[in-house]
């Protein structure tokens, strides 16, 4: 395989039922963000003489380490060091002009890699889709605001992924890939990145469609407070407002402070010290900065113009998302009548009595259903109804989604939680990493469901098929309710939706 830095060989793919899929690991589409390259825009990497082996998995971001017990399922596999920028192919053998699915990894901006099982691509090639997962610069390296007056600052991470993109758009015919075809796709903060390239100039063109997985359009942090972000940074650091000093730090160190600030703008309440930063409660504090040449408008509001009408959307959301980060956090803090009290408060202010009876009803009075059940609202499944929303109110076409599977790992507590569809996404069920999230009974029949419709939306746009008629959405909001049996429910659990109508938009997402 020839690309533009030079030819690769590749390897076998080891997964069953999938005789015929190449693989190609570590392809490097950047320089290593190492020196002068930390805290700047990505540039392409140096050719190399001869046949590069592409046969074993690449460097990946350095990175804190995943929270017990999470660390079961989300550890990144590979080395960690600063020859990072670079992505894996899965490709079938034969076929040519194939529709694209380049994956964007979650991890909250901070974790995480495209080498992990759970995104392995050998499935999307034996159905005919060249899969590509990629690794982006995180925390604080990919989005620290470094200056209004530096170029990409505060979007180094969004830039590695047009960088990929490019990449993708120069060189996937060389695996049989239609460059004219590339679906962006992610879940999380991947889906959160798809919709900031959704609202990026650099990144018009090099893709048609996009698929939003439990993250859409409302994240972003403002100049001022990715400012305020950074400042606290370089205070602990030691360094002033050049450059040079904040490169010469240790990658180690940085990661360090990094921990410490996401740990206290988390749970911080002291509006005093955090400012700007904590409008929304529990928010990120490295994730790209809206304003600049890069990502100038919030996503949402670049859909709402009209600007991506023409992109087709797949968007969705599990049905108790943030059960999964309760389970992860449970070591950190308790969930108690306290932090149900203070979230309602933040969230909903005067109104917070009558929406806390609301999901009383509907959750049930345990504290951690409470919160699990707002928090599933604010932070994904409001923002993705507004979003496919959006995109049908300019004309554009979207579908929504909802998973509802409750998986029976983690002894049942995680639910339809946070990533439990990747599994069925990607079908994967027989992988050891993927029973870890979506259990051992996970169905294979609604793998084969989802797996098809998402292989549909990359192929033709639209995700319906012969046995699954799949509504866009429209004022009803049809929904398809993925589960043991799969069907469209209009609008479903609409009565908690009233309590988000006049909450200020600041407040939605993470």
């Amino acid at each position: 395989m020839t690309t533009s830095g030079g030819a690769l060989r590749g390897t076998p793919t080891r997964r069953a039922g999938c005789s015929g899929v190449h693989a190609f690991y570590g392809v490097p589409f950047a320089a290593a963000p190492v020196g002068a390259g930390r805290f700047a825009s990505p540039v392409p990497p140096a050719p190399w003489s001869g046949v590069r082996d592409a046969s074993a998995l690449g460097v990946v971001v350095p990175q804190n380490p995943v929270p017990a017990p999470l660390d079961r399922v989300f550890q990144p596999r590979g080395a960690q060091g600063g020859d990072c920028l670079n992505l894996n192919v899965w490709t079938p053998d034969a076929g040519a002009s194939l529709p694209v699915l380049v994956w964007i990894h979650g991890g909250g901006f901070q974790v995480g890699s495209g080498n992990e099982d759970l995104y392995d691509g050998s499935r999307f090639a034996r159905d005919g889709v060249v899969c590509v997962t990629i690794n982006y610069r995180l925390g604080a390296e990919g989005f620290l605001h470094v200056g209004d007056d530096t170029p990409g600052s505060g979007n180094y991470g969004t830039l590695d992924q047009i960088a990929a993109l490019r990449w993708v758009s120069d060189n996937i015919a060389a695996f049989g890939g239609d460059p004219a075809r590339v679906t962006i796709a992610g879940e999380s903060s991947g889906a959160m990145s798809v919709a900031a390239l959704l609202a990026a100039p650099g990144a018009r063109g090099l893709f048609r469609g996009a698929i939003l997985q439990s993250g859409a359009g409302h994240n972003g942090l403002a100049g001022s407070a990715a400012a305020h972000v950074a400042a606290e940074v370089r205070r602990r650091l030691g360094v002033g407002q050049g450059l040079d000093a904040l490169r010469a730090v240790p990658v180690d160190r940085v990661l360090q402070v990094q921990g410490e600030v996401a740990a206290e703008v988390a749970t911080s309440s002291d509006r005093e010290r955090w400012g700007p930063v904590i409008d929304r409660p529990w928010t990120i504090p490295f994730q790209p900065v809206v304003g600049g040449d890069v990502v100038p408008d919030l996503p949402i509001d670049a859909v709402r113009r009209g600007r991506v009408a023409d992109i087709p959307l797949l968007v969705g959301y599990c049905a108790e998302e943030y059960r999964l980060h309760l389970g992860a956090a449970s070591e950190f803090f308790t969930v108690d009548e306290d932090v149900v009290a203070a979230l309602y408060g933040a969230v909903f202010g005067d109104h917070a009595s009558a929406a806390r009876a609301l999901y009383a009803e509907t959750a049930g009075a345990d504290p951690t259903s409470l919160v699990a059940a707002i928090q599933t609202d604010r932070q994904y499944r409001v923002p993705a109804i507004r979003l496919a929303a959006a995109q049908a109110a300019v004309g554009g076409r979207a579908w929504l989604y909802r998973h509802a599977r409750r998986s029976s790992a983690f002894g049942g507590t995680i639910g339809a939680g946070h990533a439990t569809e990747l599994p069925y996404v990607f079908d994967l069920l027989d992988d050891d990493t993927s029973a870890l999230l979506a259990g051992v009974d996970a169905p294979q029949q609604l793998a084969d469901v989802m797996h098809a419709a998402w292989v549909r939306f990359v192929s033709d746009g639209d995700p319906s098929g012969p046995s699954l008629t799949w509504p866009m959405v429209d004022a009803t909001c049809p929904t398809m309710v993925f589960d043991d049996s799969s069907g469209v429910a209009y609008a479903p659990d609409a009565a908690t939706l009233r309590w988000y109508d006049d909450l200020p938009e600041r407040l939605l997402g993470v």
